[in-house]
Protein backbone atom coordinates (compact mmCIF):
# COMPACT_ATOMS: atom_id res chain seq x y z
CA UNK A 1 0.00 0.00 0.00
CA UNK A 2 1.37 3.39 -1.33
CA UNK A 3 1.35 5.85 1.39
CA UNK A 4 0.05 8.54 -0.71
CA UNK A 5 -3.25 6.33 -2.03
CA UNK A 6 -6.60 7.62 -0.58
CA UNK A 7 -8.08 5.12 1.79
CA UNK A 8 -11.67 4.33 0.98
CA UNK A 9 -13.19 2.74 3.55
CA UNK A 10 -16.55 1.02 1.94
CA UNK A 11 -19.71 -0.13 4.71
CA UNK A 12 -21.70 -2.42 3.46
CA UNK A 13 -24.33 -4.51 6.12
CA UNK A 14 -27.00 -5.92 3.18
CA UNK A 15 -27.51 -8.42 -0.04
CA UNK A 16 -29.21 -5.94 -1.50
CA UNK A 17 -26.72 -2.98 -0.79
CA UNK A 18 -23.76 -5.05 -1.72
CA UNK A 19 -25.27 -5.57 -5.27
CA UNK A 20 -25.28 -1.93 -6.13
CA UNK A 21 -22.04 -1.43 -5.02
CA UNK A 22 -19.86 -4.12 -6.28
CA UNK A 23 -19.27 -2.12 -9.43
CA UNK A 24 -18.42 1.05 -7.55
CA UNK A 25 -16.08 -1.38 -5.33
CA UNK A 26 -13.99 -3.19 -8.56
CA UNK A 27 -13.32 0.69 -9.47
CA UNK A 28 -12.07 1.67 -6.59
CA UNK A 29 -10.07 -1.77 -5.58
CA UNK A 30 -8.85 -0.95 -9.24
CA UNK A 31 -7.47 2.12 -9.28
CA UNK A 32 -3.71 2.60 -8.66
CA UNK A 33 -4.57 5.95 -6.68
CA UNK A 34 -7.08 4.56 -4.02
CA UNK A 35 -6.76 1.63 -1.45
CA UNK A 36 -10.09 0.49 -0.76
CA UNK A 37 -10.95 -1.20 2.73
CA UNK A 38 -13.39 -2.88 3.33
CA UNK A 39 -16.36 -3.53 6.55
CA UNK A 40 -18.99 -6.06 6.47
CA UNK A 41 -22.23 -5.63 9.00
CA UNK A 42 -25.36 -6.79 9.07
CA UNK A 43 -27.05 -9.19 7.66
CA UNK A 44 -23.89 -10.43 5.91
CA UNK A 45 -22.94 -12.04 9.11
CA UNK A 46 -26.13 -13.57 9.79
CA UNK A 47 -27.12 -17.48 9.10
CA UNK A 48 -30.29 -16.28 9.25
CA UNK A 49 -29.78 -14.28 6.44
CA UNK A 50 -27.98 -16.42 4.38
CA UNK A 51 -23.96 -15.39 5.20
CA UNK A 52 -23.49 -13.13 2.63
CA UNK A 53 -20.30 -12.03 3.43
CA UNK A 54 -18.76 -15.47 1.89
CA UNK A 55 -19.98 -14.09 -1.49
CA UNK A 56 -18.43 -10.83 -0.95
CA UNK A 57 -15.58 -12.83 -0.48
CA UNK A 58 -16.03 -15.02 -3.40
CA UNK A 59 -16.34 -12.09 -5.80
CA UNK A 60 -12.42 -10.96 -4.70
CA UNK A 61 -12.77 -8.67 -2.37
CA UNK A 62 -10.91 -9.12 1.39
CA UNK A 63 -12.99 -8.01 4.46
CA UNK A 64 -10.70 -5.87 6.67
CA UNK A 65 -13.37 -5.40 9.45
CA UNK A 66 -16.28 -8.03 10.57
CA UNK A 67 -19.17 -5.98 13.05
CA UNK A 68 -21.34 -8.23 14.87
CA UNK A 69 -24.58 -6.17 15.25
CA UNK A 70 -27.81 -8.05 15.19
CA UNK A 71 -29.68 -9.53 17.86
CA UNK A 72 -32.10 -12.03 17.54
CA UNK A 73 -34.84 -9.98 17.60
CA UNK A 74 -37.95 -8.33 16.01
CA UNK A 75 -38.78 -5.69 17.99
CA UNK A 76 -37.66 -1.73 17.75
CA UNK A 77 -35.84 -2.37 20.97
CA UNK A 78 -34.02 -5.03 19.25
CA UNK A 79 -33.06 -2.55 16.72
CA UNK A 80 -32.13 0.29 18.62
CA UNK A 81 -29.68 -2.25 20.68
CA UNK A 82 -28.44 -3.56 17.85
CA UNK A 83 -27.32 0.40 16.59
CA UNK A 84 -25.86 0.45 19.52
CA UNK A 85 -23.74 -2.65 18.76
CA UNK A 86 -23.01 -1.51 15.66
CA UNK A 87 -21.86 2.12 17.12
CA UNK A 88 -19.15 0.48 19.03
CA UNK A 89 -18.16 -1.52 16.47
CA UNK A 90 -17.52 0.76 14.01
CA UNK A 91 -15.71 3.14 16.51
CA UNK A 92 -13.35 0.28 17.46
CA UNK A 93 -12.63 -0.57 13.36
CA UNK A 94 -12.52 2.88 12.25
CA UNK A 95 -9.66 3.29 14.74
CA UNK A 96 -7.55 0.34 13.85
CA UNK A 97 -8.40 1.09 10.07
CA UNK A 98 -7.64 5.00 9.76
CA UNK A 99 -9.23 5.44 6.81
CA UNK A 100 -9.25 8.77 5.02
CA UNK A 101 -12.96 8.72 3.80
CA UNK A 102 -16.02 6.33 4.59
CA UNK A 103 -18.36 5.49 1.91
CA UNK A 104 -21.92 4.92 2.93
CA UNK A 105 -25.22 3.90 0.74
CA UNK A 106 -28.97 5.03 1.54
CA UNK A 107 -30.53 4.84 4.57
CA UNK A 108 -30.07 1.94 7.06
CA UNK A 109 -29.83 1.39 10.22
CA UNK A 110 -26.59 0.18 10.71
CA UNK A 111 -25.58 2.98 8.23
CA UNK A 112 -26.27 5.43 10.78
CA UNK A 113 -24.14 3.26 12.89
CA UNK A 114 -21.33 4.13 10.62
CA UNK A 115 -21.91 7.52 10.16
CA UNK A 116 -22.23 8.90 13.54
CA UNK A 117 -18.94 7.20 14.12
CA UNK A 118 -16.66 8.06 11.51
CA UNK A 119 -18.23 11.82 12.15
CA UNK A 120 -16.92 11.95 15.69
CA UNK A 121 -13.79 9.98 14.30
CA UNK A 122 -13.64 13.40 12.39
CA UNK A 123 -13.46 10.89 9.48
CA UNK A 124 -15.07 12.84 6.01
CA UNK A 125 -18.00 10.60 4.77
CA UNK A 126 -18.82 9.85 1.34
CA UNK A 127 -22.54 9.51 0.43
CA UNK A 128 -24.54 7.94 -2.27
CA UNK A 129 -27.97 8.16 -3.27
CA UNK A 130 -29.02 10.78 -0.70
CA UNK A 131 -32.17 13.06 -1.55
CA UNK A 132 -34.73 10.25 -2.02
CA UNK A 133 -38.02 9.80 0.26
CA UNK A 134 -39.26 6.74 1.25
CA UNK A 135 -42.27 8.30 3.95
CA UNK A 136 -43.37 4.57 5.23
CA UNK A 137 -40.15 3.41 6.60
CA UNK A 138 -37.81 5.24 9.12
CA UNK A 139 -35.38 4.99 6.94
CA UNK A 140 -36.18 8.03 5.28
CA UNK A 141 -35.32 10.13 8.36
CA UNK A 142 -31.59 8.42 8.61
CA UNK A 143 -30.96 8.84 5.07
CA UNK A 144 -31.29 12.84 5.50
CA UNK A 145 -29.33 12.33 9.01
CA UNK A 146 -26.68 11.02 7.00
CA UNK A 147 -26.94 13.34 4.54
CA UNK A 148 -25.94 16.04 6.90
CA UNK A 149 -22.96 14.05 8.61
CA UNK A 150 -21.77 13.55 4.86
CA UNK A 151 -19.27 15.70 2.90
CA UNK A 152 -19.62 14.54 -0.63
CA UNK A 153 -23.07 13.39 -2.35
CA UNK A 154 -23.26 11.01 -5.03
CA UNK A 155 -27.03 11.06 -6.09
CA UNK A 156 -29.25 9.16 -8.32
CA UNK A 157 -31.47 12.42 -9.98
CA UNK A 158 -31.69 15.75 -10.34
CA UNK A 159 -34.59 16.02 -8.23
CA UNK A 160 -32.28 13.82 -5.37
CA UNK A 161 -29.78 16.67 -6.16
CA UNK A 162 -31.93 19.55 -5.60
CA UNK A 163 -33.44 18.25 -2.42
CA UNK A 164 -29.60 17.41 -1.14
CA UNK A 165 -28.85 21.15 -1.63
CA UNK A 166 -32.20 22.04 -0.09
CA UNK A 167 -30.97 20.67 3.10
CA UNK A 168 -27.69 23.11 3.21
CA UNK A 169 -24.92 20.99 1.56
CA UNK A 170 -22.90 22.97 -0.82
CA UNK A 171 -23.80 22.45 -4.42
CA UNK A 172 -20.26 22.24 -5.26
CA UNK A 173 -19.96 18.90 -3.18
CA UNK A 174 -23.52 17.58 -5.00
CA UNK A 175 -23.14 14.99 -7.95
CA UNK A 176 -26.02 13.63 -9.61
CA UNK A 177 -24.42 10.34 -10.79
CA UNK A 178 -27.47 8.29 -11.53
CA UNK A 179 -28.41 5.02 -9.47
CA UNK A 180 -25.74 2.27 -8.87
CA UNK A 181 -27.96 -0.54 -9.89
CA UNK A 182 -28.19 0.46 -13.12
CA UNK A 183 -24.55 -0.40 -13.47
CA UNK A 184 -25.07 -3.60 -12.52
CA UNK A 185 -27.99 -4.64 -15.23
CA UNK A 186 -26.01 -3.08 -17.94
CA UNK A 187 -22.57 -5.02 -17.20
CA UNK A 188 -23.61 -8.10 -15.86
CA UNK A 189 -24.00 -11.22 -17.78
CA UNK A 190 -27.62 -12.63 -16.99
CA UNK A 191 -28.95 -16.32 -17.05
CA UNK A 192 -31.66 -17.10 -19.78
CA UNK A 193 -34.45 -18.46 -18.26
CA UNK A 194 -33.62 -22.27 -18.15
CA UNK A 195 -30.32 -21.83 -16.45
CA UNK A 196 -32.09 -19.58 -13.72
CA UNK A 197 -34.61 -22.24 -13.36
CA UNK A 198 -31.79 -24.66 -12.90
CA UNK A 199 -29.82 -22.72 -10.57
CA UNK A 200 -32.81 -22.04 -8.54
CA UNK A 201 -33.84 -25.73 -8.41
CA UNK A 202 -37.31 -24.93 -9.87
CA UNK A 203 -39.00 -28.20 -11.81
CA UNK A 204 -41.99 -25.88 -12.74
CA UNK A 205 -41.27 -24.07 -16.06
CA UNK A 206 -44.76 -22.06 -15.45
CA UNK A 207 -44.01 -18.35 -15.23
CA UNK A 208 -43.13 -17.02 -12.33
CA UNK A 209 -43.48 -13.75 -10.00
CA UNK A 210 -40.92 -12.28 -8.01
CA UNK A 211 -41.65 -11.07 -4.55
CA UNK A 212 -40.05 -9.35 -1.64
CA UNK A 213 -41.81 -7.58 0.88
CA UNK A 214 -40.39 -5.39 3.40
CA UNK A 215 -41.92 -3.70 6.87
CA UNK A 216 -43.36 -0.48 6.72
CA UNK A 217 -41.79 0.83 10.02
CA UNK A 218 -43.65 3.79 9.54
CA UNK A 219 -46.81 2.09 9.15
CA UNK A 220 -47.94 -1.28 8.26
CA UNK A 221 -45.27 -3.36 9.73
CA UNK A 222 -47.57 -7.10 8.99
CA UNK A 223 -48.54 -5.92 5.79
CA UNK A 224 -47.69 -8.76 3.74
CA UNK A 225 -51.09 -10.95 4.49
CA UNK A 226 -53.17 -9.53 2.12
CA UNK A 227 -50.34 -10.13 -0.59
CA UNK A 228 -50.27 -13.80 0.67
CA UNK A 229 -54.36 -14.28 0.54
CA UNK A 230 -54.26 -12.83 -3.27
CA UNK A 231 -51.15 -14.95 -4.66
CA UNK A 232 -53.21 -17.58 -3.41
CA UNK A 233 -55.32 -17.32 -6.77
CA UNK A 234 -52.24 -17.43 -9.15
CA UNK A 235 -51.76 -21.08 -8.90
CA UNK A 236 -50.34 -20.88 -12.57
CA UNK A 237 -47.15 -18.75 -11.87
CA UNK A 238 -44.65 -20.18 -9.49
CA UNK A 239 -43.84 -17.78 -6.84
CA UNK A 240 -40.35 -17.15 -5.65
CA UNK A 241 -39.84 -15.03 -2.50
CA UNK A 242 -36.66 -13.19 -0.92
CA UNK A 243 -36.62 -13.24 2.52
CA UNK A 244 -37.34 -9.56 4.28
CA UNK A 245 -34.73 -7.01 5.71
CA UNK A 246 -33.50 -7.40 9.41
CA UNK A 247 -35.88 -4.56 10.43
CA UNK A 248 -37.86 -4.75 13.09
CA UNK A 249 -41.26 -7.04 11.67
CA UNK A 250 -38.67 -8.68 9.66
CA UNK A 251 -38.59 -12.21 11.13
CA UNK A 252 -42.67 -12.23 11.51
CA UNK A 253 -42.91 -11.81 7.76
CA UNK A 254 -40.51 -14.60 6.77
CA UNK A 255 -42.30 -16.25 9.19
CA UNK A 256 -45.60 -15.62 7.15
CA UNK A 257 -44.11 -16.83 4.34
CA UNK A 258 -42.56 -19.65 5.59
CA UNK A 259 -45.63 -21.06 6.36
CA UNK A 260 -47.73 -19.83 2.90
CA UNK A 261 -44.70 -21.99 1.04
CA UNK A 262 -45.44 -25.15 3.65
CA UNK A 263 -48.37 -25.74 1.97
CA UNK A 264 -47.60 -24.72 -2.11
CA UNK A 265 -45.69 -26.74 -4.80
CA UNK A 266 -45.37 -23.34 -6.36
CA UNK A 267 -43.66 -21.64 -3.72
CA UNK A 268 -40.60 -21.26 -2.85
CA UNK A 269 -38.21 -19.32 -0.11
CA UNK A 270 -34.62 -17.95 -0.44
CA UNK A 271 -32.29 -16.53 1.72
CA UNK A 272 -30.15 -14.16 -0.78
CA UNK A 273 -30.49 -14.98 -4.61
CA UNK A 274 -27.09 -12.74 -4.97
CA UNK A 275 -26.80 -9.73 -8.08
CA UNK A 276 -26.51 -11.99 -10.83
CA UNK A 277 -29.32 -14.40 -9.65
CA UNK A 278 -31.89 -11.78 -8.79
CA UNK A 279 -31.22 -9.42 -11.68
CA UNK A 280 -32.40 -12.45 -13.91
CA UNK A 281 -34.77 -13.35 -12.36
CA UNK A 282 -36.25 -9.98 -12.50
CA UNK A 283 -36.20 -10.22 -16.10
CA UNK A 284 -37.76 -13.08 -16.60
CA UNK A 285 -40.52 -12.74 -14.26
CA UNK A 286 -44.08 -11.69 -15.52
CA UNK A 287 -43.70 -9.15 -12.52
CA UNK A 288 -42.15 -7.98 -9.70
CA UNK A 289 -44.14 -7.67 -6.48
CA UNK A 290 -43.26 -6.24 -2.99
CA UNK A 291 -42.28 -3.03 -1.85
CA UNK A 292 -38.47 -3.20 -2.56
CA UNK A 293 -37.01 -0.03 -3.81
CA UNK A 294 -35.11 -2.47 -6.80
CA UNK A 295 -38.73 -2.88 -7.93
CA UNK A 296 -38.94 0.99 -8.74
CA UNK A 297 -35.58 1.90 -9.76
CA UNK A 298 -33.76 -1.60 -11.57
CA UNK A 299 -36.79 -3.26 -12.61
CA UNK A 300 -37.90 -1.14 -15.07
CA UNK A 301 -34.70 -1.04 -17.26
CA UNK A 302 -35.00 -5.27 -17.27
CA UNK A 303 -38.70 -4.03 -19.17
CA UNK A 304 -40.83 -5.84 -16.22
CA UNK A 305 -43.42 -4.26 -14.54
CA UNK A 306 -43.67 -3.73 -11.15
CA UNK A 307 -46.59 -4.17 -8.42
CA UNK A 308 -45.52 -1.63 -5.59
CA UNK A 309 -47.30 -2.88 -2.47
CA UNK A 310 -48.47 -0.33 0.61
CA UNK A 311 -46.36 3.11 1.19
CA UNK A 312 -43.02 1.28 2.33
CA UNK A 313 -41.73 3.78 -0.90
CA UNK A 314 -44.62 6.58 -0.32
CA UNK A 315 -42.31 10.00 -2.22
CA UNK A 316 -39.79 8.22 -4.49
CA UNK A 317 -39.55 8.63 -7.70
CA UNK A 318 -41.07 6.22 -10.04
CA UNK A 319 -41.87 4.64 -14.29
CA UNK A 320 -44.87 4.34 -15.39
CA UNK A 321 -44.67 0.66 -15.74
CA UNK A 322 -44.61 0.84 -11.50
CA UNK A 323 -48.21 -0.44 -10.59
CA UNK A 324 -49.27 1.01 -6.97
CA UNK A 325 -51.19 -1.24 -4.96
CA UNK A 326 -52.92 -0.87 -0.91
CA UNK A 327 -52.32 -3.08 1.19
CA UNK A 328 -55.66 -4.66 0.82
CA UNK A 329 -56.82 -7.48 -1.16
CA UNK A 330 -58.63 -6.28 -4.09
CA UNK A 331 -56.28 -3.39 -4.92
CA UNK A 332 -53.53 -5.97 -4.91
CA UNK A 333 -55.35 -8.28 -7.23
CA UNK A 334 -55.95 -5.52 -9.89
CA UNK A 335 -52.54 -4.41 -9.70
CA UNK A 336 -51.22 -8.07 -10.49
CA UNK A 337 -53.67 -8.20 -12.99
CA UNK A 338 -52.72 -5.11 -14.87
CA UNK A 339 -48.93 -5.80 -14.53
CA UNK A 340 -49.69 -9.15 -16.47
CA UNK A 341 -50.86 -7.29 -19.22
CA UNK A 342 -48.76 -4.56 -18.99
CA UNK A 343 -48.16 -3.35 -22.33
CA UNK A 344 -46.71 0.41 -21.89
CA UNK A 345 -43.21 1.74 -21.69
CA UNK A 346 -40.84 1.02 -19.47
CA UNK A 347 -38.73 4.63 -18.72
CA UNK A 348 -35.45 5.14 -17.66
CA UNK A 349 -35.29 7.80 -15.25
CA UNK A 350 -32.34 7.04 -13.17
CA UNK A 351 -29.81 7.27 -15.70
CA UNK A 352 -27.01 5.28 -18.25
CA UNK A 353 -25.55 3.24 -15.66
CA UNK A 354 -21.97 4.83 -16.25
CA UNK A 355 -21.82 5.42 -12.63
CA UNK A 356 -18.76 3.89 -10.61
CA UNK A 357 -16.08 5.95 -13.10
CA UNK A 358 -17.65 8.71 -12.38
CA UNK A 359 -17.64 8.72 -8.66
CA UNK A 360 -14.04 7.62 -8.24
CA UNK A 361 -12.53 10.15 -10.94
CA UNK A 362 -14.62 12.54 -8.01
CA UNK A 363 -12.96 11.03 -5.24
CA UNK A 364 -9.35 11.14 -6.57
CA UNK A 365 -10.04 14.97 -6.17
CA UNK A 366 -10.99 14.81 -2.68
CA UNK A 367 -8.35 16.39 -0.02
CA UNK A 368 -7.29 13.67 2.53
CA UNK A 369 -8.26 16.33 5.20
CA UNK A 370 -11.48 16.92 6.30
CA UNK A 371 -13.47 19.96 5.17
CA UNK A 372 -15.28 22.20 7.41
CA UNK A 373 -18.89 22.29 6.51
CA UNK A 374 -20.91 25.23 6.46
CA UNK A 375 -24.97 25.51 5.92
CA UNK A 376 -25.19 26.55 2.27
CA UNK A 377 -28.10 29.15 2.00
CA UNK A 378 -30.73 28.75 -0.81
Amino acid sequence: MSVNRKKVCVVTGTRAEYGLLYWLMKEIQDDHELDMQLIVTGMHLSPEFGLTYEQIEEDGFVVNEKIEMLLSSDTSVGVIKSIGLATIGFAEALERLQPDMVMVLGDRFEILSAAQSALIHNIPIIHLHGGELTYGAYDDAIRHSVTKMATWHFVSTEIHRKRVIQMGENPDRVWNVGALGIEGILKASLLDKVELYKELSISSTKPFFLITFHPETNGCINGITPLLNVLNNFNEFNLLFTKSNADNGGRKINKLIEDFIAERSNAYLFDSLGQLKYLSAAKHAAAVIGNSSSGLIEVPYLNTPTVNCGERQSGRERPSSVIQAELNEESIYRAIQEAINYSGSYETIFGDGQVSEKIVSEIKSFPKEPIRKEFFDL
